[in-house]
């Protein structure tokens, strides 16, 4: 049998009628002016029951979306950047419990962040432990994304970790940078996938995107993903918009992170990704297979499991951290770059145990569930920033529940 072959709903153990049900929850938001369009596929038993392209790409342009458009897939590049750090593993280069500055020498002798002095300067005290490779795989090392207007986030800008022209040179910057709690302690959305991506450049010898193309799309057969997209495909690269205050959507001139017209001189291994609905559907898939796809092994049952089993505390899964629509809270904990269902009961979503998913900043979302043999990823182009408007993967999570048969 021919993986991810398309297949009648009924025969892949999901009903048509529940599969059309998807489908209109999507077009009613299309209808709303809350979204451009979107393209979704969800398979069950290797099987593809539906894939569905509604809506625009460009509403200006009134250009449709398409099977092969590409999009800006932000942080669900997260979990393609752990199957990179466990197929290291599965080499023995690294194991959860390693300190970073073990492979990492620009974190040696990191400390916490304790406020600033009477001259403005920070203040500084000795971490309690280094912070580990686990802790750097489930955000909980002590690093941010200096989003914020706190000072430490104005101290993360200042130090234009991005400046350089290597992963090298960030974990560089990123090193003599205090940390913003101490290691373990708490769970707060960051860099830690960046730092992975140097990482993995320190161990291989070779670059975040050669390593990826070599050992993951190019056996996945991942042939539109990466981290720029070629002059040849830029009209297959979809517009971005985001909400407005009002609800409705406005479109993007610049891109946040960039254009993706070219190859970057640090890839962003948190966020730097484009890919297209099939390829990355063949992604999940392998992750459902527990490591292989069409006979081609990427990474060993083991290392998935390890990847999607949640690393959380009970106690820290209840102290109200995450991110977006990602809160983590009893039942729905953190594994290796990706969220993961202990108890979907008491998370409130109805997908079966041990799932395990991610989204990214323009919307588009995946989720992979064992328990169910089922994936299911879409992808749109809106970024979020009314809380009021439908979140995507809940919607279709609740809304896929009542297709199964």
């Amino acid at each position: 049998m021919t993986v991810l072959a398309d297949a009648k709903p009924e025969d892949a153990g999901l009903s048509s009628s529940g599969l059309d049900a998807v489908d209109a929850g999507l077009q009613a938001l299309i209808d709303k002016g809350e979204l451009a369009g979107a393209v979704t596929l969800v398979a069950r038993h290797g099987k593809v029951a539906r894939r569905s392209i509604l809506g625009l790409d460009n509403r200006g342009k009134y250009t449709p979306l398409k099977r092969d458009t590409i999009f800006r897939i932000y942080s669900m590049t997260k979990p393609v950047t752990a199957v990179a750090m466990m197929i290291l593993w599965d080499r023995g280069l690294w194991q959860p419990d390693d300190p970073i500055e073990k492979h990492l020498p620009q974190f040696k002798g990191v400390r916490v962040f304790d406020g600033l002095d009477a001259d403005g300067k920070p203040k500084t005290v000795p971490a309690d432990h280094p912070p580990t490779l686990r802790e750097l795989l489930t955000h909980t090392a002590g690093l941010t994304y200096g989003w914020g207007d706190a000072d430490i986030d104005k101290i993360y800008r200042a130090a234009h970790i991005w400046g350089g022209d290597s992963l090298a040179d960030f974990a560089e910057r990123v090193g003599k940078l205090p940390l913003v709690y101490q290691p373990g302690t708490k769970w707060l959305y960051s860099i830690s996938m960046d730092v992975q991506g140097a990482l993995i450049e320190k161990l291989t010898g070779e670059s975040l995107p050669d390593f990826m193309q070599n050992y993951i799309f190019g056996p996945l057969g991942m042939s539109e993903t990466g981290f720029y997209v070629p002059s040849a495909k830029l009209d297959r690269l979809a517009a971005l918009y985001r909400t407005t205050s009002e609800g409705g959507i406005v479109q993007l001139d610049k891109p946040p992170m960039g254009n993706h017209f070219e190859p970057p001189k640090a890839a962003n291994g948190g966020g730097g990704l484009v890919s297209t609905l099939d390829d990355y559907a063949r992604f999940a898939q392998m992750l459902l297979n527990k490591g292989d796809l069409d006979g081609v092994r990427v990474v060993s049952p083991e290392a998935v499991a390890l990847m999607s089993t949640n690393q959380l505390s009970d106690e820290m899964m209840r102290k109200g951290f995450g991110i977006g629509a990602q809160m983590i809270r009893p039942g729905f904990g953190h594994g290796f770059n990706c969220a993961v269902f202990t108890d979907p009961a008491a998370a409130g979503i109805p997908v079966g145990k041990g799932s395990f998913q991610w989204d990214g900043a323009a919307g588009t979302w995946f989720w992979v569930d064992p328990a169910n043999d089922l994936i299911f990823v879409g992808m749109i182009q809106r970024f979020q920033l009314n809380p009021s408007m439908a979140n995507c993967q809940q919607l279709t999570q609740k809304l896929i529940a009542g297709a199964l048969l």
